[in-house]
């Protein structure tokens, strides 16, 4: 795998922040510096956590430390997002659909962190 682009947790999270950019745009403007801009935020910084994370491969201790990071971000989107519930900003339904979202995307996270440490141990036992 030669660029980040071509991880699927990276594209999950990239459908994921695109989704949210989407949403944010039916959120009254006078969230535009307040709960807008914080979810989309922390919408891109799944994203760039797992890309930076990836720039970071050969040493495992670095790429998790980003990889955790990224999960942060996940569960702070969605932090977000219960604050828009909430503040009937989208209604339950969306809201379902979101936390599915984060689910995917938490579970691609997780694996790619397993993948990693499998192939730092793998290195450490040659």
């Amino acid at each position: 795998m030669n660029s980040f682009t071509d991880l699927d947790v990276w594209k999950k999270a990239r459908v994921l922040c695109n989704n949210i950019s989407d949403l944010v745009k039916t959120f009254s403007l006078d969230e535009k510096y307040r709960l807008t801009d914080q979810i989309i935020r922390s919408s891109r910084s799944i994203g760039n956590n797992i890309a930076e994370g990836h720039g970071r491969f050969h040493y495992y201790a670095d790429a998790a430390k980003f990889l955790v990071n990224a999960r942060g971000s996940v569960a702070e989107t969605i932090d977000h997002l219960v604050i828009a519930f909430d503040s009937k900003f989208i209604d339950e339904k969306l809201f379902d659909t979101f936390k599915q979202d984060r689910g995917g995307c938490m579970k691609m996270i997780n694996g790619y962190f397993n993948y990693l440490r499998k192939q730092a141990d793998n290195k450490t036992n040659l």
